[in-house]
């Protein structure tokens, strides 16, 4: 039964019984889900438990409002709605299990002469569906043998009774070569044609004991009655089961249906491996990984993803083996963890598997942090820094014949663009074009705030320009008594020359070097950010301009204006009851008239 909502100090009210429960913010949004054997006793250890808890599930408790629960039979059923529950609502706290990839099914149509077709999106009432296959390439394993053994159509044909009787149809290419017996033209009754219907069904459900057993029986009776001929089609076919067969990974004939899942896990991630077997043949094969939110458990994380890998592949199995126990009572479902036997090596296959998938996260992680520091390491090198330049600030000026003149600073963290960093400066004591006194001030006031308010420095700055714009940002360096403590260069842009303050000879770095190129593309971000700016604040000031030149027109006015229509061009378009809408009837009116 559904309650109503909790507030944390009533958890005392909680029943003491199998259930979940949602825990929403202030703004009733749903931010965690859970289940429990007994609803107050966890719930109660959110807010009682003071030690060992993380910084994550801290912030989680901080921001729950209120309580809401749902009381189950039994534990497991708790897990299919905490399951059910996290899929559809996805609370920020919970793990999810991400997977964006449609996968490929075969579908069996639901009509007369039944086709069977790949397809990858679900069409409710088209036919029953088998899989989803781990890859295309499985899906067309299977397929391919299915059109080997059986003459299944292809066609689209609507192949009613009236249509055949009345010879609407002819036979293609498929009946010539002998894939179809054409039963389009009345050349195979409906009778015959299901029978390799349910041939094709028993193999795509992963039983190959009834067809195999079928295609040798008749083999055995067309040699008795030497139809050798026979005999050896239904020979090859038997051969060709076979060979499908010996292609998939057969533990032991001895087991059942049984899913397989095993989990490893570091501080940030799980990974689960997850095996599906059919008569003693594995069939499915998928390694997830979770991100972990709060302070899930190995048995937390399993059990959620238990519920939603064999959601996603259909699996009907009474019989699940594990790697870590897990303590949940459900009707009709053995979960187990074996010590000995066909079913612990299967444990440790599967275990293999995500270790490997560990393995991989782990080893790509490394490759990509050495791929990024690799060349902030090269650039602190052919530069001979003494630290690598991990944080990276890069200024640039812009004007057009001194009219408003703005500057822009662009930040680089580990060689990537940090464009929360990023900022824009109007040059406030410079009056016309001078490009090292608009630097000089720019530098000066960016290290300045950043001395007053503590934070850190940058590893290198970087000055677009020369000599000149070089020497100007020195200067607001000394003043700041900031020179010789943080390492500065300049860069020109005609033979990208790399200039050092006080020394007369620039530095030329190898034009294919990595190191260059992401100096040029730090500088061409600064320059990009800064005119674009300065595109920004020209526009507007000549929209403005134009505006306040007309008669009634005011500065609170033009920028009503501006932020509505952002161009004059625009205004002119717009009807006189648009612009009423932003200034009123009579200044529209006006401004029309002055406009037309």
């Amino acid at each position: 039964m559904e309650t109503p909502f909790f507030t944390p100090e009533q958890i005392s009210h909680l029943p003491a019984e199998p259930g979940v429960y949602k825990y929403y913010n202030a703004e009733k949004e749903l931010i965690y889900v859970g289940k429990a054997k007994n609803l107050r006793k966890r719930v109660s250890s959110y807010f009682t438990k003071q030690k060992g808890v993380n910084r994550k599930t801290q912030k989680l408790v901080s921001e729950i409002a209120s309580i809401e629960f749902t009381i189950v039979n039994n534990e497991f059923e708790a897990l299919l709605l905490e399951n059910s529950l996290i899929k559809k609502n996805k609370p920020r706290y919970n793990i999810l299990l991400r997977d964006d990839k449609s996968y490929p099914y075969i579908c069996v149509t639901h009509e007369r002469f039944p086709r069977i077709i790949a397809i990858r999106k679900m069409i409710p009432g088209l036919g029953s569906y088998y899989g989803p296959f781990a890859s295309v390439k499985a899906m067309n394993n299977v397929f391919y043998l299915l059109r080997s053994l059986y003459h299944i159509r292809t066609c689209k044909y609507n192949l009613s009774e009236e249509n055949i009787e009345r010879g609407k149809f002819k036979v293609c290419l498929e009946y010539h070569i002998g894939n179809c017996k054409g039963p389009c033209e009345g050349f195979q009754s409906e009778a015959d044609y299901m029978k390799d219907i349910e041939q094709a069904v028993n193999i795509l459900k992963g039983n190959l004991s009834l067809p195999r057993a079928f295609f040798k029986e008749h083999m055995q009776m067309a040699a008795e009655k030497l139809a050798f001929e026979e005999a050896q089609r239904f020979k090859e076919k038997f051969d060709l089961l076979e060979k499908f067969q010996s292609k998939s990974l057969v533990v032991s004939t001895s087991i059942a249906d049984l899913d397989v899942l095993t989990i490893v896990t570091d501080d940030k991630y799980a990974f689960i491996n997850y095996l599906k077997i059919i008569n003693g043949a594995v069939t499915v094969t998928k390694t997830v990984e979770v991100k972990k939110r709060m302070e899930e458990t190995d048995e937390d994380i399993l059990a959620l993803v238990m519920v939603e890998l064999r959601e996603r592949y259909n699996s009907t199995a009474n019989e699940v083996i594990t790697n870590v126990p897990l303590e949940i009572e459900a009707d009709r479902l053995q979960i187990n963890v074996p010590k000995i036997g066909d079913k612990k090596k299967l444990i440790e296959m599967s275990l293999k598997n995500a270790l490997y998938h560990k393995k991989e996260r782990l080893s790509n992680l490394e490759t990509n942090r050495l791929k990024e520091n690799r060349v902030v390491l090269q650039l602190q090198q052919d530069l001979q820094l003494k630290d690598p330049p991990m944080r990276i600030e890069c200024f640039d000026n812009s004007n057009i014949q001194g009219t408003n003149p703005v500057a822009a600073m662009v930040c680089f963290i580990n060689g990537k663009p940090a464009k929360k960093e990023y900022r824009h400066f109007n040059i406030k004591t410079v009056i016309g074009p001078n490009d090292f006194a608009s630097m000089n001030e720019v530098v000066g006031r960016r290290y300045k705030r950043l001395l007053e308010e503590k934070k850190p420095l940058p590893d290198l700055i970087v000055v677009d320009g020369g000599k000149g714009q070089l020497s100007a940002s020195v200067d607001a360096l000394k003043a700041l008594d900031l020179y010789g403590k943080v390492p500065i260069i300049g860069i020109a842009k005609r033979l990208e020359e790399i200039f050092y303050p006080e020394d007369p000879y620039p530095l030329h770095i190898d034009k294919k070097s990595e190191s260059l190129k992401l100096i040029q593309r730090i500088r061409d971000e600064a320059h990009r950010f800064a005119i674009t700016h300065h595109r920004d604040k020209r526009s507007k000031g000549a929209f403005t301009t134009q505006l306040d030149e007309m008669k009634g027109i005011g500065k609170v006015t033009a920028d009503k204006l501006l932020k509505n229509f952002r161009s004059v061009q625009k205004i002119k378009e717009a009807s006189e009851e648009e612009i009423a809408k932003v200034v009123g009837k009579d200044k529209a009116r006006l401004l029309k008239e002055q406009l037309s």
